[in-house]
């Protein structure tokens, strides 16, 4: 059979998306559960897949091509799996985001105009090789009722075929080609052309990747980039929890772009809280690279000015020892890619001086970077973590997928009535009620 073209596959999803915007949430969230019981009835069959990625993929790390962090963000087991699926079924749980009526005004009597909240359309998703992140893309996408195109990183080509066919097969009775798989370079440059087609584009990816995209289509791009991310110990911290949120934000999962990737220490509690934060990151084989402050406290590799803008996505963690709040602001204001910073203090003012200074799309007091998350979040999932500002911030779930239209209902008014000499006057008055289709409020 002949392979269809990107263009092919992107006008399927394109008519998929007209009908699938009509489906009710029950069809919908129905389409999920189905994917969810699928994937857990095809275990065996996913993790074959998964270990010919893998092998390859070790293979490369022995060579020095690919990095650990890599490797470890491709593999798949059984309690991922039953990760993926709980996260499907949290996806089909939430609230349907179509529908909602946002405003409700009165221009006159008898003329009502809803704001109503709707799918985007076809959205092109571009992702790193993960092969949970195809699935979470594309039961955020069947939920909030868009057509989408998936393009995930090579190194998981084998998984991602898998899981693909495992989806489409799920949701036979949902419009046909409402998801589709793309594999090649090529077809991401098809892609970036198809402005008339696809109404927003994802890549997820570094900052150099994501200007790519922008720089080469006319498609709107919501950039998911990498996670330069910060902990600050403050002097007046609970050093106890600090141990615990530094040690958390590095190592829980060091392969995602929440984890931390700098930590700034005041110099007041430096001396008490290295050497036991040092300790425990030692025990777990973190590579540390430190600023002279750092390093006369406690002896770790000379840190460059590289590294302070650097995502490592692997058990590696700059520190750097800094005199007061106000530096450790302009630091990440320097450095920061704007995904998520942490402060660790007991001061409200403070806290609060520190999460209103910065210009990050999540920032935490007393908490891990690690809860920057959809799911976490209480979004069901996320597509992905929008550094820009336009549209969506942040974990994108289901609310970031939608867009609005309005409607107006009337009962023959014309605009001739509210124009020229004796024009009847408007009352744009808002007022609370729900679009109910081809009714008015008082029917």
């Amino acid at each position: 059979m002949t392979e269809k073209t990107t263009e092919t596959k992107v006008q399927e999803a394109q008519t998929a998306a007209l009908e699938l915007a009509k489906l009710d949430d029950d069809e919908r969230s129905a389409g999920l559960r189905a994917i969810a019981d699928a994937i857990d009835e095809r275990h065996e069959e996913i993790l074959e897949a998964n270990e010919k990625d893998v092998a390859e993929a070790e293979k490369l790390l022995e060579e020095g091509e690919y990095s650990q962090a890599l490797v470890d963000r491709l593999k798949l087991s059984e309690s991922k799996l039953e990760s993926i699926t709980e996260m499907v079924r949290s996806v089909a749980d939430q609230d349907d985001p179509l529908g909602k009526t946002l405003t409700s005004r009165r221009l006159d009597d008898n003329l009502e105009l809803y704001k109503v909240a709707v799918p985007i359309g076809v959205i092109g998703t571009v992702f790193e090789s993960r092969p949970d992140a195809l699935v979470q893309i594309a039961a955020l996408s069947l939920k909030s009722g868009n057509a989408v195109m998936l393009k995930g990183g090579s190194e998981a080509s084998h998984s991602n075929r898998v899981l693909y066919d495992i989806i489409a097969e799920a949701t036979s009775d949902k419009p046909d080609g409402w998801a589709q798989l793309i594999e090649a370079r090529e077809d991401v440059n098809a892609m970036l052309e198809m402005d008339d087609s696809i109404d927003l584009l994802m890549p997820r990816g570094s900052s150099e990747f994501v200007r790519y995209i922008q720089d080469n289509t006319s498609i709107p791009v919501l950039g998911h980039t990498e996670g330069v991310c910060h902990v600050f110990v403050d002097d007046d911290a609970d050093l106890e929890m600090a141990v615990d949120i530094a040690y958390d934000a590095k190592v829980q999962y060091p392969a995602v772009c929440n984890a931390v990737e700098t930590l700034l220490i005041h110099a007041d509690v430096a001396e008490e809280f290295l050497p036991e934060i040092v300790a425990r990151y030692e025990d777990a084989d973190v590579e540390l690279r430190g600023d002279e402050a750092s390093r006369a406290i406690v002896e770790m590799e000379a840190a460059t000015e590289e590294d302070w803008s650097t995502e490592y996505g692997d058990l590696i963690l700059s520190i750097k020892v800094v005199d007061s709040l106000e530096d450790a602001i302009d630091h990440i204001t320097e450095y920061s890619s704007k995904h998520t910073e942490s402060i660790v203090t007991e001061d409200a003012d403070r806290a609060s001086t520190f999460m209103r200074s910065l210009d990050s799309a999540s920032v935490f007091h007393n908490a891990s970077t690690r809860f920057s998350d959809g799911f976490r979040f209480g979004l069901g999932a996320e597509v992905g973590i929008s550094t820009g500002k336009i549209h969506a911030r942040g974990p994108v779930g289901l609310e970031g997928l939608t867009t609005y239209k309005y409607h107006l209902e009337g009962d023959g008014q014309i605009v001739g009535t509210y124009a020229g000499e004796d024009a009847k006057p408007f009352r744009h008055e808002e007022f609370d009620g729900d679009w109910t289709p081809g009714r008015l409020s008082q029917e």
